[in-house]
């Protein structure tokens, strides 16, 4: 089973107290955008074997959303951090590179 630890409360919540946010750091297209920008936004996302972002709501514990860093292949969890993160801390991004030498970086 899938353990996440919230960084808000500090609690470490298997995946049945969590609820799934989709793909993490995707930039959002609106009023103005073209018909291309806004099809790549509401339908392309990243499907990797591998390390991939993702958002978390911690739903049966404080409520509050937040980013995880994972393996969809092991399961692996990598590390939380906070949902306003506008990109993945650099010591989480170095401990991911430290286990994958040849991740290529979270964009």
């Amino acid at each position: 089973m899938l353990t996440l630890e919230c960084p808000c409360c500090g609690v470490k919540a298997e995946e049945t107290e969590l609820q799934a946010g989709g793909e993490a750091h995707l930039k959002r297209y609106g009023p103005g955008s073209t018909d291309e920008e806004f099809d790549g936004y509401m339908f392309s996302r990243k499907n990797p074997k591998g390390v991939h972002f993702e958002r978390w709501r911690h739903a049966y514990g404080c409520g509050k959303w937040f980013l995880a860093a994972r393996c969809t292949a092991t399961l692996e969890v990598f590390g939380t951090y906070p949902a306003q993160s506008k990109e993945p801390p650099a010591d989480l991004q170095a401990k991911i590179r430290a286990k994958r030498p040849n991740w290529e970086g979270y964009k």
